[in-house]
């Protein structure tokens, strides 16, 4: 499933093609994506799109008309294209622009969602969301208060979007890694001082995958079809049978709320 740094990429990526062009169409291929696609969204057409912004793992197309709230789900990605390039199987929507250019979503497992919010509304995905992951409001003091008395392992805890949004599987493995915590462990039985440690590094893996165009495993590809670079630098996500870069102890697998968990017993306590 992409995840923050995989739609931060893609809003990065599409931003100059389509900030400040008008929209004159909007094609509907397959309406049943994981939710019906509205017909509200019509309402988009003849305007500009003012910005694309990013609340966790949905992206926001902005105009004066209202906002168009995509997610990719598991397996979607948006393409920058031209009228000239012919959908193919799994392509279901595509936003037109007046000058030709052309956002595509393609979505193969249709678990992406293209939804309206109408101007000024915040829509009822995004109210009860956490703060950013980037911002300084999602603090280790901020993520030690929520945690008390809580008995919920601590990555589940973190990968809960009501706390913080955006820390996906992948991220939240790899951060749990570099903080030396072990992830099978209550969220509520650790300290203030790990929580600034495990903060710390959610940011700094988010902030690198980002820098790397994020981590292409299956099926995420950047707006103009090219792969992240992430996936090489991961330390314990997917290393089944592998050892711990660390320490050369041999890394552990289990599940977790049906996820997979990667984490060293000797370098995680």
């Amino acid at each position: 499933m992409p995840e923050l740094p995989e739609v931060e990429t893609t809003r990065k990526g599409i931003a100059p093609h389509v900030c400040g062009n008008v929209i004159s169409e909007i094609v509907v291929r397959q309406p049943k994506l994981r939710w019906p696609v509205p017909d509200q969204l019509q309402q988009l057409v003849d305007a500009a799109v003012t910005d694309v912004a990013r609340r966790g793992k949905y992206l926001l197309l902005e105009t004066i008309n209202g906002t168009c709230l995509i997610h990719l789900g598991m397996s979607g990605s948006l393409r920058i294209t031209n009228r000239l390039t012919p959908p193919e199987k799994h392509d279901h929507v595509d936003i037109i622009f007046t000058n030709e250019v052309v956002l595509r979503l393609r979505d193969p497992r249709r678990f992406g969602a293209v939804l309206w919010a109408g101007c000024g509304e915040l829509h009822p995905l995004l109210i009860k969301l956490g703060p950013e992951p980037l911002t300084a409001e999602f603090s280790g003091e901020y993520l030690f208060k929520k945690s008390r008395n809580r008995r919920i392992n601590v990555k589940a805890f973190i990968m809960d979007s009501h706390m913080v949004v955006g820390v996906g599987n992948i991220y939240a493995n790899e951060a749990l890694f570099a903080a030396g915590i072990d992830p099978r462990k209550a969220a509520g039985e650790i300290s203030a001082k790990c929580y600034v440690l495990l903060v710390a590094e959610i940011k700094k893996v988010l902030q690198q995958a980002i820098e790397q165009g994020g981590t292409t495993l299956r099926d995420f590809v950047r707006e103009d079809g090219r792969t992240g670079y992430f996936q090489v630098a991961l330390k314990v996500y997917g290393r089944s049978g592998e050892t711990c870069v660390a320490c050369g102890t041999m890394l552990q697998q289990i599940k977790q709320a049906q996820r997979s968990s990667w984490f060293c017993s000797v370098c995680q306590q």
